[in-house]
């Protein structure tokens, strides 16, 4: 199946355009587009455009609010709780994240849990918003059961992302965003989109055994057995019942029941470093600590050694130059 390169303006406006006209308003409309191109640029075209026909289906047919009333609680100082009305998570999360920056900026911190979201997207996106500010973020989200608890044969947990953001001075910022289970589910979607197998070790089929074949997964493993295990309890503590959802096997599927609300839960978090230390003490240390990394001698088959999410942005450099691939398949839908 053949690619389609458009430029990110391209593409940001055919998913704008494509949300628009199933219902949602504007505002929220740029904003998811934004974030699904902000991960398509990224090279993480699991959390693209690709998604588009998934929330217009659910636009469509009941499970999405096209005309959600956000609303905000302050609890504490540093403390609060936002209500995404069953809205699109991608626009929940970033004004979630906007109120955290701004309590962090008053107070030090700023800690938000999100109820009655949705599917957020790229978590990259959110804790970016912070670390531009100069600020740490920090990002975590559930989903629907899919992946084995270390020792178990049946999904019990969620894929569970979680995700980090440190700004630097001179350096682009630090950012960490990754699943709980050894892959995110959305490359399983999208290898199944684009015809290709899956490596060993990210699935398994029916039996439990692994499988590289993206139709026949069944469910993912949590990464690095026990520890994402562990971890991706963790995220679901915070991001499910921290913020009053549910948990594991109780969170309802993103695939299928599309006239239903999901009510997921998120976790945002924003920390401001002039109320720990001298932030510009931290920013120039943020520069050395990566530019001593850039100066690790690089181990046989690799060129330099990078720090998390470089990788990506040297994928944003790239496809800002020379566009943004997606399949035909996907391009044939947001163009009808």
């Amino acid at each position: 199946m053949s690619d389609v390169f458009l430029s990110h303006e391209k593409l940001q406006k055919l998913a704008a355009g494509k949300l628009e006209e199933a219902g949602l308003n504007s505002e929220h409309a740029e904003t998811v587009a934004d974030v699904l191109v902000h991960a398509d640029l990224r090279g993480v075209s699991s959390h693209g455009v690709l998604r588009t026909e998934h929330y217009i289906r659910r636009l469509t047919e009941g499970g999405l609010n096209k005309h959600p009333s956000f609303s905000f609680e302050q609890t504490g100082p540093c403390s609060g709780i936002f209500n995404g009305d069953d809205g699109l998570g991608h626009a929940v999360a970033k004004q979630a994240m906007d109120e955290a920056v701004k309590l962090a900026k008053e107070n030090g911190i700023g800690m938000i849990t999100v109820m009655n979201s949705s599917h957020c997207g790229a978590l990259s996106y959110f804790v970016q918003q912070a670390a531009e500010q100069g600020l740490i973020g920090i990002a975590m989200t559930h989903t629907d059961k899919i992946v084995v608890p270390f020792g178990g044969a049946d999904p019990f947990l969620g894929t569970n992302p979680i995700a980090y953001g440190f700004p630097a001075e001179k350096n682009k910022p630090i950012i960490l965003d990754m699943a709980t289970s050894n892959v995110a589910l959305g490359k399983i979607l999208y290898a199944k989109e684009a015809g290709k197998d899956i490596p060993d070790g990210w699935g398994v089929d029916e039996n439990g055994s692994s499988t590289t074949d993206p139709n026949n997964v069944k469910a993912l493993t949590p990464f690095a057995g026990p520890k994402g295990y562990g971890m991706g309890m963790v995220v679901d503590i915070f991001s499910g019942l921290l913020a009053g959802a549910a948990f594991g096997p109780h969170i309802s599927k993103m695939y299928g029941d599309y006239n239903k609300t999901r009510k997921l839960g998120h976790y945002i978090c924003a920390i401001n470093p002039s109320f720990f230390t001298n932030k510009e003490e931290f920013l120039s240390g943020m520069d050395d600590m990566i530019d001593e990394i850039h100066q690790v001698k690089p181990a046989e088959g690799f060129d330099r050694v990078l720090v998390p999410g470089e990788p990506e942005q040297l994928n944003e450099e790239k496809n800002l130059r020379e566009g943004v691939s997606i399949p035909e398949s996907v391009y044939q839908y947001l163009v009808s």
